[in-house]
């Protein structure tokens, strides 16, 4: 079987967690065959270390290598170009989060990947968590009854000074928010994952409270209500004085699960059928991204990527795929409504307004 030849679009911070992961995870299926930036330092760089070729042009790069496979790592108002590029001439897709900075985009988007039969998916890598997959498990198999509702505290720091490294971050026209689209994203998107329920409406606020450089929020605040009946509380900033641990709980009627960064502890009333138990990323368990990389990133990239060409290979399911995608991108779009409104944003309603 010939492997699969990879392109990743974007040389930049998370890049090393892709580069890597082909080389390390997917060397038996997969070879990187070209990367692309418009910083010539940068793209000369990854060229040299990866001994692939080079190129400053996306579009070239596509066109000229034909890849069976793109990697989208660039700022979010770029995701959809380069991605509907793609995926136009039959070039599979792994994109890094969001999926789009608007609902719209992303509904175009997931119509188009539908229309080519193409893969696609999201990196939201931490759904493969250890910790993320114990609460899941712990939620599908009934361990913990029926939800009742869920918390999730994310209280980073991101100063001035973080923006104005680039031109578009902490801008509404290209990263598309703040703390919600660009940090919380992850998290949030967890809670979806494991609650697997359509969401029934949203009433958040948000603010800029402590940033002066930046047009978008450091702060949301809210309510996710789900149509089972459960619901999220969450408080996310991006203005604390350092990036502490992420905190969520999943409260059930028979026991619960907190999660605190990559750690999970599973709590049950009734001792006798498990009472407690625990999961946590294992020493060795994960590949080696190198130096500089953020631990809030999770460490499943590798395990994500590895699945996702599988799926290629052997034309089977996507695990987060263009609908998981979208569906995490409405509920980043029912925040922001609804912060802005100040309004209960119910979800059927706003798909059907802006869905169109």
């Amino acid at each position: 079987m010939a492997k699969l030849k990879a392109g990743i679009i974007g040389c930049g911070t998370i890049f090393p967690m892709h580069a890597e992961s082909i080389r390390q995870s997917c060397r038996d299926i997969a070879d990187l065959v070209a990367v692309c930036d418009i910083k010539q330092d940068k793209l000369m760089a990854a060229g040299t270390k990866y001994k692939c070729a080079t190129y400053a042009n996306f579009r070239q790069m596509i066109d000229i290598e034909k890849p069976d496979v793109i990697h989208v790592c660039t700022p979010h108002y770029m995701h959809k170009e380069m991605s509907t590029y793609a995926i136009e001439r039959g070039v599979h897709v792994y994109q890094e989060k969001p999926m789009t900075i608007s609902a719209k985009d992303a509904v175009e988007l997931n119509k188009l990947v539908k229309e080519k039969k193409v893969k696609y998916a999201i990196s939201f890598q931490n759904r493969f968590n250890p910790s993320t997959q114990l609460a899941k498990k712990s939620v599908d198999s009934g361990a913990i009854g029926k939800i009742m509702s869920a918390k999730l505290m994310l209280t980073w720091c991101k100063p001035d000074d973080y923006y104005l490294k680039s031109d578009w971050k902490g801008t509404w026209d290209k990263e598309g928010g703040g703390v919600i689209i660009d940090q919380a994203i992850h998290s949030l998107d967890i809670l979806r994952y494991v609650f697997n329920s359509e969401i029934d409406w949203v009433d958040a606020t948000t603010a800029n409270r402590m940033h002066v450089k930046i047009q978008v929020e450091d702060e949301a605040a809210g309510v996710i209500m789900f149509k089972n009946g459960s619901y999220v509380n969450f408080y996310t900033i991006c203005h604390y004085s350092y990036d502490d641990d992420v905190v969520m709980e999943i409260h059930g009627e028979k026991g619960k699960v907190k999660i605190v960064k990559d750690t999970a502890d599973l709590y049950l009333k009734d001792r006798f059928f498990g009472g407690h138990k625990r999961a946590k990323p294992k020493a060795g368990e994960f590949i080696d991204y190198g130096a500089g990389w953020k631990e809030y990133w999770g460490y499943c990239h590798s395990v994500e990527i590895r699945r996702f060409y599988e799926a290629i290979i052997n034309n089977t399911a996507v695990d987060v795929d263009e609908d998981a995608g979208l569906e995490t991108q409405w509920m980043i779009e029912a925040i922001y409504e609804s912060g802005r409104t100040g309004k209960k944003v119910f979800m059927d309603k706003l798909k059907s307004r802006v869905g169109k």
